[in-house]
């Protein structure tokens, strides 16, 4: 039987979460069973009570704002916990359309992909600026070359991932989680996919960045870290190959004058410098071979929490076979979607499995 979990990060959505839920498909081609999981980042308007109001099946709650990233990868670990062979990550806003999950899930489905990742088009989106548009178009392209792979929408939140990505990805940084899972993903052999998708008129403004200022502020560094994280070899070599270069000219500058008149002194500032960016160059190498022993070390870190991962969502099998409550999960009693072919599941008394992360 598979399972498919639609999580949705949260943070004071009330208002949109009612209309966002009902948009959802009840079925989905090669689905068995459908259950939807909300992560309330720390909301004050009480978004977990309108979640377990309007269907939602499962419901985790930070006690106070942790961030997208923070948001996103507890979904990812609670729904491994829930048995889902498949996961879709879509926005409370809104913004992406119901109908179009049975689209992003074909390729996972048919073997085809690990990770499908809904491109908006983001050069058709009306209310995106010209900067904008540009910007994003520049941000994916940045990312394919980080990644190795042909990611259109590199933004998009609008993503499904089947059970061995995720298991593997990880997020380092605190602000997003687009662009870091798939330069990780790509390095690690994960199969990616583009699925062109439409997006909803927007109803209000991104929480995540409040101008193009602070999103390249906070996205560019992220791109940097991530790209010196899973490449750091070729990351330092080019800068120690530009501080050996610069400093090998200007020896080699002092060396011509000095051939010329060996009884004159002069140019020694170029000697000087060009020194300094030969030390510097090696420095940067030493660097980066400390960079890929520490590379290396951390890629032994992520096989190790990736089975953690597995293991954990093996106990929660066995504690949900038991009808005992997964930790950090509220389960609502409703029960899962599932086509009318099929026998309904039995609805489950409400249970939680508090404390929340």
């Amino acid at each position: 039987m598979s399972k498919l979990v639609i999580q949705i990060p949260c943070l004071n959505e009330r208002e949109q979460l009612a209309e966002m839920v009902a948009d959802l498909p009840r079925t989905v081609d090669g689905i068995d069973e459908i259950e939807v999981l909300v992560i309330d980042d720390g909301s004050t308007d009480g978004t977990s009570e309108v979640a377990a109001s309007v269907g939602v099946h499962h419901i985790v709650r930070f006690t106070h704002r942790r961030g997208l990233s923070a948001a996103y990868t507890a979904g990812i670990d609670a729904s491994l916990r829930l048995g889902a062979d498949v996961i879709v990550n879509t926005d409370a806003d809104n913004q992406y359309k119901g109908a179009d999950i049975s689209r992003l899930v074909a390729p996972i489905l048919a073997g085809e992909a690990d990770v499908v990742v809904g491109d908006r088009q983001t050069d058709t989106i009306e209310h995106f600026s010209f900067l904008k548009r540009v910007l994003q178009r520049w941000g994916s392209r940045v990312v394919r070359g980080a990644s190795g792979t042909d990611v259109r929408d590199a933004t998009s939140g609008f993503r499904a991932i089947n059970r061995r990505a995720a298991s593997v990805l990880f997020v380092h940084n605190r602000f997003t989680y687009t662009l870091e899972t798939i330069i990780q993903g790509g390095r690690a052999g994960l199969r990616f996919a583009n699925v062109p998708i439409v997006t909803n008129p927007n109803k209000r403004a991104s929480r995540l960045f409040k101008g193009m200022g602070q999103y390249l502020r906070r996205n560019g560094p992220v791109i940097l870290r991530a790209y010196g994280m899973y490449r750091p070899v070729q990351t330092f070599f080019y800068v120690a190959l530009f501080f050996f270069l610069v400093g090998a000219t200007l020896i080699g500058r002092f060396l011509v004058y000095y051939v010329r008149d060996p009884a004159h002194s002069g140019h020694t500032q170029s000697l000087t410098l060009g020194v300094g960016g030969v030390v510097l160059g090696f420095l940067v190498a030493v660097v980066a071979m400390l960079s890929d022993l520490l590379a290396a070390n951390r890629r032994l870190l992520e096989e190790v929490l990736a089975r953690l991962r597995r293991l954990d969502a093996q106990n929660a099998a066995d504690a949900r076979r038991r009808n005992e409550p997964v930790e950090g999960i509220r389960s609502t009693g409703a029960a899962p979607w599932r086509p009318s072919s099929l026998p309904a599941a039995p609805r489950p008394v409400e249970r939680t499995g508090f404390p929340a992360p």
